[in-house]
């Protein structure tokens, strides 16, 4: 990496703020002091799937991808020094403090903007952008956080029932991750569900729309899918099949959607799902997809990605609703309905290590509060859902949380195991939904 000089600026290290932008939706995004040490990867693995694969900090620099703002702390105006075109090339932008002075360099090209404060200064360039206004979110109920996945059809079943006893204003029902048999097997169920499709009906029966989750460019090993098109994978420079990180259990693969087969049979995934009812769709582990790899097709790692995106829009259509997550953030710019804008929350505070890309309150609220900027503007913001159960830590800041984004809500509870409080708050917050 050859970084560039872009600008320097005085600033008062005593009351100086910075933003680091993270690469992807997990990736920790939100201001410091600078005397902050910066939240990075404790580990390989989660360096790989939740960060900028392949991009390391030197200690005692800060670092955005793509996006890096600066409130000198004097008075003077934030500066923002942004990608030049984002779509396709996404440059890291390190600040370092020399001094009195911050000195600001990249290693692509960017433009500076400034603003009178971080958040806006970071709305004024999105808005520059000229991406469409996001349509309303529906409101959601998701199986993850109660369920994981061992989630059942009949566990399905038991919260469409409750929706009805609870009084809830759910709009979708979301499937999440356990359907399906292995990861690339979408169109296979495992054991805990008899139909995908009829299902779909009894959601939509009690007047709700159907979701679901897919984790599209991300192959098991050990899938069918692997096993009979083992050329549909991207792959190392070694040839081998490219090591997307180790989730699950388990290592990684990517499909390679540059494949012709390979887009096909996505594209039947997608269209097999949306004739069967569902139209809500979370794509999750978006940041597979984004991996430099030795591809069919000769292309750079985001115009894979964007297209390999495209293709999945094509094949549900413009009305249905699409939510990303785990995915490079500026390379989504126009894909998306919704994106999550943090890492996974918790039923607890803090993450796995202090790692801030990992699940918990704090750093979902971290990073939540430092993409504030993109709701509205990029798309809707998903701050991740409401756990209003008893048994969640802090469950009343994080529904506070949650309620303050403006953003997508989604409950994610047994919903018969609310108390009074759980079932007023979850009512109050997808009642309140935009």
């Amino acid at each position: 990496m050859s970084f560039t000089p872009v600008a320097s600026v005085p600033v008062d290290r005593r009351t100086a703020r910075v933003h680091e932008e993270g690469w992807q939706s997990w990736s920790p995004s939100g201001a410091y002091a600078l005397d902050a040490e910066p939240h990075r990867p404790t580990n390989s693995n989660w360096a790989t799937v939740c960060y900028r694969p392949g991009v390391s900090v030197p200690e005692g620099v800060f670092q955005g991808e793509g996006l890096l703002a600066l409130d000198p702390g004097d008075g003077s105006p934030v500066q923002l020094c942004a990608a030049a075109d984002p779509l396709h090339t996404v440059p890291s932008i390190r600040l370092t403090v020399h001094g009195d002075h911050a000195e600001v360099s990249a290693d692509g090209p960017v433009k500076l903007l400034t603003g009178t404060s971080v958040q806006s200064v970071l709305a004024q360039w999105a808005e520059s952008l000229g991406v469409p206004a996001p349509r309303p979110a529906p409101t959601v109920w998701c199986s993850w956080y109660e369920y994981f996945t061992q989630v059942t059809e009949d566990d399905i079943h038991e919260n469409l029932r409750a929706m009805d006893t609870l009084d809830l204003p759910v709009d979708v029902v979301q499937i999440d991750d356990g359907y399906q048999s292995k990861l690339g097997d979408w169109l296979t169920l495992s054991g805990r569900f008899r139909s995908r499709a009829g299902i779909a009906d009894a959601i939509r029966t009690r007047g709700r729309r159907a979701g679901i989750w897919t984790a599209p460019f991300l192959v098991d090993p050990a899938s069918d899918l692997a096993a009979e098109h083992p050329d549909w994978l991207v792959r190392s420079s070694g040839g081998v099949p490219l090591h997307a990180g180790r989730n699950w259990g388990h290592d990684l693969n990517v499909l390679d959607t540059t494949h012709p087969e390979a887009a096909a049979y996505l594209t039947e995934v997608f269209t097999t799902l949306r004739a069967e009812g569902y139209d809500y769709f979370k794509v999750d582990f978006l940041y597979a997809g984004a991996l430099d790899g030795v591809r069919h097709a000769e292309v750079d790692a985001l115009t894979a990605y964007r297209d390999g995106v495209r293709l999945i829009r094509e094949a549900i259509g413009e009305e249905a609703y699409l939510l990303g997550c785990g995915a490079p953030v500026l390379a989504s710019i126009g894909l998306f309905d919704a994106m999550r804008v943090s890492p996974d929350t918790a039923p607890h505070r803090r993450p796995e290590a202090d790692d801030y890309s990992q699940p918990g309150q704090d750093p979902a609220e971290f990073t939540g509060v430092g993409r504030q900027w993109q709701n509205g503007r990029l798309w809707v913001n998903d701050p991740d859902c409401l756990m209003a159960r008893p048994a969640v830590e802090t469950r009343e800041r994080w529904a506070a949380h949650v309620e303050s984004t403006g953003g997508l809500m989604a409950s994610s509870d047994r919903l018969l195991s609310l108390d009074e409080w759980g079932i007023s708050t979850t009512r109050r917050l997808l009642g309140g939904a935009s």
